[in-house]
């Protein structure tokens, strides 16, 4: 377990070794950076300081905001509740349509402004009203150590934990990571070796690796999301091997969201992605036998809504963030047929009963 740290100090890291020539070695994520006195991986944020591996950013995040659950985005995982989502700065892939990269891809930890231990998030929740924390923004694998302890944390205090993660990481802090996470988005940002070579230097093999840890060998709820970008990764052979996958390798219960892309980052040359090819999508992803396909950032209500697998009656009917209609028994079975639904349901929806819509709501934490 990691031990408490003060903010705005050096963080030792774990998962690294030192190499016969003197290198020391990062062990969190398949990039495996070897580096000398004073440099810094490929994520930025871990550096060897005094022949060991230190993270730089514990304690310290790029904001704090109140978000619906749907933003993440969470489908099935307590609908309607809120989450206070938070990140840091750096990131472990190098993908050049990012379209969070003024965080993931800043080298300026001046931009790191609000401080607070991982008991003041839990505080800051609970405070907020929020059922969960979430660790998004850049990816909470570069940041593992701060967020393990501010899982453990918000356990104490009966706040639920979500990673946003691209999933790209080693099977020994994988453990460590998911062993505190109640649900996780992963983004599988293509299903061929090429698109990650070429547009995020790295590899596809870890990432399905992850995937199928967490369904298979985790109590941590799953969804995933593919951000299609035109003539990148969005042919209807590709999708439809990705979501072929899916259903083969996961089972047809494990939600997939499709994304629309805007030009950002290094990509702004490509034009956003139509509509009509997120719907033709979800159509092929269905057709390959999953149950639960949504689209997003786009309005397409067909595509934000729930149905029941069996019956096929719309059970939540959402208007992007907002849940327009919510057709689930307490026990999270569809009324007309009593099929369970695959996910996590408590006995309402969202908090006290009501959704908490499309908001939100920025946050300061003090130390």
């Amino acid at each position: 377990m990691s031990q408490p740290a003060t903010v705005d100090t050096l963080y030792p890291g774990r998962w690294w070794h030192t190499l016969p020539d003197g290198r020391v070695q990062c062990d969190l994520c398949p990039r495996d950076c070897q580096l000398h006195e004073g440099q810094r991986g490929a994520c930025f944020v871990r550096q060897r300081v005094n022949d060991a591996m230190q993270l730089t950013t514990y304690g310290r995040s790029s904001g704090f905001c109140i978000d619906p659950i749907e933003k993440k985005p969470l489908n099935h995982f307590h609908p309607g509740s809120s989450i206070l989502s938070f990140g840091t700065a750096g990131c472990n892939l190098a993908c050049r349509f990012c379209q969070n990269w003024d965080i993931s891809k800043s080298k300026d930890m001046d931009r790191l402004m609000d401080q607070a231990s991982p008991q003041a998030i839990a505080a800051a929740a609970r405070r907020n009203g929020a059922d969960a924390v979430a660790y998004t923004y850049n990816d909470p694998v570069v940041f593992a150590e701060y967020a393990i302890d501010t899982a453990l944390a918000c356990r104490e205090q009966g706040i639920r934990n979500v990673a946003v993660t691209a999933g790209y990481i080693h099977p020994a802090p994988r453990r460590e990571f998911f062993a505190v996470m109640d649900a996780a988005n992963v983004d599988l940002k293509a299903f061929t070796e090429t698109f990650y070579h070429k547009l995020c230097v790295g590899h596809l093999g870890p990432v399905l690796d992850t995937l199928a840890y967490i369904h298979h060998e985790t109590q941590c709820w799953l969804e995933i999301t593919t951000l299609l970008i035109p003539g990148e990764n969005d042919s209807p052979a590709e999708v439809n091997e990705l979501a072929t996958w899916v259903a083969r390798e996961l089972g047809p219960d494990v939600p997939l969201h499709f994304t629309a892309f805007h030009p950002d980052w290094k990509m702004t040359d490509l034009p956003e992605t139509p509509l009509a090819t997120l719907v033709q999508a979800r159509r092929i992803a269905l057709d390959a036998g999953l149950h639960h396909v949504y689209t997003g950032n786009v309005h397409d209500s067909e595509g934000g809504t729930t149905f029941c697998p069996n019956c096929h009656a719309a059970l939540i009917i959402r208007d992007w963030y907002d849940i327009r209609r919510y057709d689930l028994t307490a026990s999270g079975h569809c009324p007309h047929c009593a099929t369970s639904l695959a996910g996590r349901f408590g006995p309402q929806l969202g908090h006290n009963g009501s959704a908490f819509g499309a908001r939100r709501i920025p946050v300061r934490l003090a130390l």
